[in-house]
């Protein structure tokens, strides 16, 4: 069974609005190591039309020269949306409809590399379901004091046991965890 992993942008204060965070070149270094870790990434509609106006080409000379090797591979990836309100995607992309238990579990069932979701409301869904079987927290050094946070409506404690650390020049720092079970 292949694993779903989670992987997010907070700053100190849980804010996970992708403008309260400063791209840099280690960030976008160590996103391509977790895109290279899966087979496909799964997304909500807001996270996928988001990343595809970002990252989809042609964007010739709107973004630096090191955020390319994400935007290749990002834009290469198979990826899965999660949406009732899309009636079609492209993009190397499929929707997925109905249950999304019943859906996501049989994703995971696939074999492969992994799964790596992306976004704020598909993964808090999906820790409800206790799909989730690794988070990323990229904890920036910046209180934003606004915006989206994580988990915000979570039902029930997910238990995490710390699994590795990094630090980033920015003073950024990328943990993962796995549930506890």
């Amino acid at each position: 069974m292949r694993p779903l992993r989670y992987s997010i942008n907070v700053t100190l204060d849980g804010c996970c609005d992708h403008r309260a965070i400063t791209p840099d070149e280690d960030l976008h270094r160590n996103a391509v190591k977790n895109l290279e870790r899966a087979d496909a990434l799964l997304f909500g509609r807001v996270t996928y039309e988001m990343m595809e106006t970002a990252f989809r080409p042609p964007t010739t000379g709107a973004r630096p020269d090191w955020m390319e090797p994400f935007a290749r591979t990002i834009d290469a990836a198979r990826k899965y949306v999660v949406s009732s309100t899309l009636d079609r995607v492209d993009w190397n992309a499929e929707l997925v409809r109905g249950d999304l238990g019943i859906a996501v579990q049989q994703l995971k069932r696939e074999p492969g590399k992994g799964l790596l979701v992306g976004g704020v409301k598909l993964p808090l869904a999906l820790a409800e379901l206790g799909l989730i079987d690794e988070y990323e927290f990229v904890v920036h050094p910046r209180v934003a004091g606004h915006g989206p946070t994580l988990f915000a409506g979570l039902s029930k404690h997910v238990d995490l046991r710390l699994v590795s650390r990094l630090e980033f020049g920015s003073g950024a720092v990328a943990m993962r965890y796995e549930p506890r079970r």
